[in-house]
């Protein structure tokens, strides 16, 4: 193996160092990592050193791995017109390869062969030190060495980090749009947090998630919406309904309206269909950090529509549904944590749910694990009487950061996504529980004279 094979990346392959790249635009913890000891010349071509080199500037500038509009922004400057091609092809590979499923393993090679390179280079220059007898400063150059792309982030410093731990941005959080539920999550649903919602099949949990993320776009957040039930087109109906209250049925006539209303909304949305068990939860990580790439967009809240459809990200024949469902939370968990943003989605409730006052911890379908998992949870309990009078009771199972156990009475329109979850001791939140008793003793009535009915005519057949 000749000097040049040692020295760069060609005993790799081109498309080893492809992937490198690749790595390096889509994870920031990594660049970080691996900064110190970066180097164009461990690459083969002039267009992957010229995309390094642009990696560090911005970075160094920045303090975040550069977009596709950055990389357009910079090869303005390129005067050589072969260059500026060969840049742009091998731009359009790396793009191309960032959902490889080796990426980690590159990540990997790619750092041990960065120190490897630079624990060389601290043994060549320790020659002259060696010569004059200098062994103290062999060790300290040869030790900075073996320090070279370690990890920089040493966690919270107690005793220094006060000033950060008090500071109301300690937890950075995205508000629900509903005061008490807020309240109770300290401000709301922070990065690298999971909420879900438990609710049986038909009880609208597909629109309590759409409200979330309408909510979120309206306080001007950012959002990604998977959808494993309907399709994309459906979904982006309701958002239309959320933001303008037109009942879904009557929102394609109206469109003016939806235009002139949506036109004002702060926040970004895309919206994403997988169809059901063909993912895992990383499928999701590699398509928001596709949008945030392409787009140039940061991605602030995913709203998954819903956790117990995606598969687990390692199949094992001997594993039964219990074990796969709290697999997949905790994979979905780890993907909020390694994008940094907040998720809420949702799980579904077993049978006995279906006309229960409040939806408790043990309704949760599946596993247990689910529940351990989450960060927050709650309960949307719509019974029959509840669908015909647009109410709801909404119930805190969980809380990593607060009180739990209430149930709050909640308005629920499931023609326009309209919900208002409110204080059971305020004056609306007083109205509507009357409102859900007076619905109760309505439909018990209605059951009841059914059942003397039935119960006359089949003593009438008997007779």
């Amino acid at each position: 193996m000749n000097e040049l094979e040692v020295d760069n990346l060609k005993k790799y392959g081109g498309e080893f160092q492809t992937k490198c790249l690749a790595a390096l635009i889509t994870d920031k913890l990594f660049l970080e990592q691996i900064l110190d000891i970066l180097s164009a010349d461990y690459f083969e071509s002039d267009a992957n050193k010229w995309t390094i080199h642009t990696i560090k500037e911005y970075y160094n500038e920045y303090k975040a791995p550069p977009t596709m509009n950055v990389f357009k922004v910079k090869l303005d400057d390129v005067e050589d017109p072969v260059l500026k091609m060969s840049i742009k092809e091998q731009l359009k590979a790396v793009y191309g390869r960032i959902n490889d499923t080796d990426i980690a393993f590159v990540k990997v090679q790619f750092l041990e062969f960065c120190k490897n390179q630079k624990l060389k280079s601290a043994i060549t220059s320790s020659t002259g030190f060696l010569k004059l007898g200098q062994y103290d400063r062999i060790k300290q150059v040869i030790d900075e060495a073996m320090k070279a792309g370690v990890e920089r982030n040493l966690g919270h410093e107690y005793l220094q980090d006060i000033a950060t731990r008090m500071s109301a941005m300690c937890r950075d959080s995205i508000k629900t749009g509903w005061p008490t539920i807020d309240q109770l999550l300290d401000g709301g649903l922070a990065k690298g947090e999971l909420g879900f919602i438990v609710a049986p099949a038909g009880s609208g949990k597909s629109w309590l998630l759409a409200r979330l993320g309408a909510n979120a776009m309206m306080a001007g957040k950012n959002v990604v919406h998977f959808t494993l039930e309907l399709n994309e087109n459906y979904v982006g109906l309701r958002y239309d309904s959320c933001f303008t209250g037109i009942e879904f049925q009557d929102i394609r006539t109206r469109v003016d309206e939806v235009t002139k209303k949506i036109e004002g909304v702060p926040g970004k949305l895309f919206i994403k269909y997988f169809p059901i068990k063909t993912i895992a939860s990383h499928t999701l990580k590699s398509h928001v950090e596709r949008i945030q790439m392409l787009t140039g967009v940061k991605i602030d809240l995913i709203i998954l529509d819903y956790a117990d459809l995606l598969r687990p990200a390692m199949a094992d024949k001997n594993a039964n549904s219990y074990s796969e469902a709290g697999s997949v939370y905790e994979e979905l968990r780890g993907v909020a944590g390694e994008l940094q943003v907040p998720i809420w989605s949702a799980s579904q409730a077993n049978r006995s749910a279906h006309e229960a006052d409040t939806i408790q911890a043990h309704n949760v379908a599946d596993s247990y694990r689910k529940i351990m998992t989450g960060d927050f949870v709650l309960s949307l309990s719509r019974k029959t009487g509840d669908k015909q009078s647009s109410t709801a009771r909404i119930h805190v199972i969980k809380n990593r950061f607060g009180a739990d156990g209430m149930t709050f009475p909640t308005y629920f329109n499931s023609s326009n996504g309209d919900v208002r979850i409110l204080d059971p001791a305020s004056v609306e939140g007083v109205a509507l529980q009357q409102k859900m008793n007076d619905s109760e003793d309505t439909t018990k009535d209605v059951m009841r004279d059914q059942w003397n009915q039935m119960k006359k005519k089949k003593n009438f057949e008997s007779d």
